[in-house]
């Protein structure tokens, strides 16, 4: 049984011991956290080992005009992203130890001539530190929880805003693609100027972690008469308040071919169990809610297309483990869960693996609640932080800082180049990958990458016939309106 403390303990001194580099300023910066850990049961032995092999933090991604089509930029920066990119890496270096005849604690040899499965006792659980943007956020307020945005009159009073409270911000776009990354105080001041021009920032997600004790934070189920009920106005004369439940707000937006979220006060406020996009301040983007990759990694595991050439069954997480903070365990089993849970017809090495779905009482230092606890009047603003941490355990850079999609720090000068690149961008997960090819004897290579006409990006993608099929399956039966990545972003090398 695994224990949700334990997990946030190990997810969060993982981060204390890592640089200071990219970390939020304390009392200022906020950020979210999400890791990958590996838990071994020991064969012989009652023994359970635990091991953070990715962790990543961020709240941002890029806008659709900053997409790349050479793959050298991290589109989507949100902490589950990072984690679950963080990963790959990780996989990918025991896949080569595997191929290499060298031990793996992780993979042994499959049946199937090529392939490999994971060694008896070893999954996978995942951690995240809020609830994952999109409809996992989308929960009923409680009377230990403030209200996260300003009533809601009408459709008219928020032209310009995107009325609901964001747990995230997509990173705002700059007046041209390759511009130098913008210092704090530059983001602050482009904030300012689109609040002064009617693009308000949307108020953050926030709660009150004093009154919430770790029995509320346990509750398995937020039932519909324990809902505190808000105060929306003057209901007569005498001075009585009308009430009406409310819920938490998301900004991540429908996607296009579902009907708009209705924006009626209170719980009328969302559609839910749809897809959404995250959300941007002035630019649309094209990257999915944490919620619905999730929902999607249940069935075709976190492993992507391209690993699925070596893997005979998908990796799926067997638990996902959320921090303190506002949460519903019937909405997260909804977003995460239920959405795909009658898919069928799925290959070979595919199955609707739902998570267990688990919180812990713990949280994160750097939440925004708690920064905002700590803020002291002078110190500015609490934002969240511009950048996004990767760690992972492999032997050559196991440490990425990026913000605004390239490495943290870099300058005009080198965007474009191998020196701006994060270790995590499409470009070179699929050198990475290349390079597994290449160190597997050609005839222990899978069937599906022995086409001399393999090259592109997209190539090596659409080769994993199996996990092509599986996804075949899930788009059709779940989520028809999955937008499909434009293909001119797959084209690279």
């Amino acid at each position: 049984m695994v224990d949700a403390d334990e997990i946030a303990k190990l997810c969060y001194e993982r981060f204390k011991q890592l640089p200071r580099r990219g970390k939020p300023e304390p009392g200022r910066e906020w950020t979210l956290l999400a890791a990958v850990v590996r838990v071994t049961r020991c064969a012989n032995s009652s023994t359970v080992e635990k091991e953070v092999v990715s962790l990543g933090t961020g709240t941002k991604c890029v806008g659709q005009t900053a997409m790349s089509p050479r793959g050298d930029i991290l589109n989507d920066s949100h902490a589950e992203v990072i984690a679950r990119r963080g990963c790959i890496r990780y996989l990918i270096q025991e896949l080569h130890r595997a191929v290499s005849g060298r031990d793996s604690s992780v993979f042994r040899q499959a049946g199937q001539a090529g392939k490999w499965r994971l060694q008896p006792g070893v999954s996978f659980l995942f951690f995240t530190s809020h609830t994952p943007c999109g409809d996992a956020s989308i929960i009923p307020m409680t009377n230990s929880q403030s209200q996260p945005c300003p009533s809601v009159t009408s459709v008219k009073d928020r032209e310009g805003t995107d009325g609901g409270g964001l747990k995230r911000k997509a990173e705002e776009p700059s007046e041209g693609r390759n511009t130098k990354l913008l210092r704090l105080e530059e983001q602050e001041t482009a904030e300012t100027k689109l609040e002064e021009s009617g693009e308000s920032k949307q108020p953050v997600l926030s709660y009150s972690s004093k009154s919430e004790g770790p029995s509320q934070s346990r509750s398995t189920k937020t039932l519909p008469a324990q809902l505190e009920m808000k105060t929306r106005g003057t209901a007569d004369r005498a001075g009585l308040h009308q009430q009406v439940p409310d819920i938490h707000r998301t900004g991540a937006k429908c996607v296009p071919g579902v009907p708009a979220d209705p924006l009626r006060s209170g719980a009328g406020y969302h559609s839910t169990g749809v897809l959404r996009v995250k959300p941007g301040r002035g630019e649309p983007t094209l990257s999915l809610s944490c919620s619905d990759k999730l929902a999607r990694w249940s069935v075709l595991g976190f492993q992507g297309a391209l690993l699925s050439h070596f893997l005979q069954e998908a990796l799926c997480f067997n638990t996902v483990v959320v921090g303190k903070c506002p949460y519903s365990q019937e909405v997260m089993q909804r977003a995460l869960a239920t959405r795909c849970s009658h898919v069928s017809g799925l290959p070979a090495g595919f199955a609707v693996c739902p998570p267990a779905l688990l919180q812990s009482s713990l949280e994160f230092p750097f939440s925004q609640a708690q920064t905002e606890l700590r803020h002291q009047a002078g110190e500015g603003r609490v934002s969240p932080c511009g950048a996004a941490i990767s760690w992972c355990n492999v032997t050559e850079q196991p440490l990425d800082v990026t913000a605004n999609g390239y490495k943290h720090g870099v300058t005009k000068k080198a965007l474009g180049s191998a020196t701006a690149r994060s270790r995590l961008c499409k470009l070179e997960l699929f050198h990475s990958f290349l390079s597994l090819v290449s160190a597997t004897d050609p005839s222990a290579l899978p069937d599906s990458l022995r086409s001399a006409e393999l090259q592109t990006y997209l190539d090596y993608k659409q080769a994993s016939q199996s996990y092509q099929q599986a996804w075949q399956q899930l788009h059709s039966q779940a989520f028809p309106l999955w937008p499909r990545s434009d293909r001119d972003l797959l084209l690279f090398h």
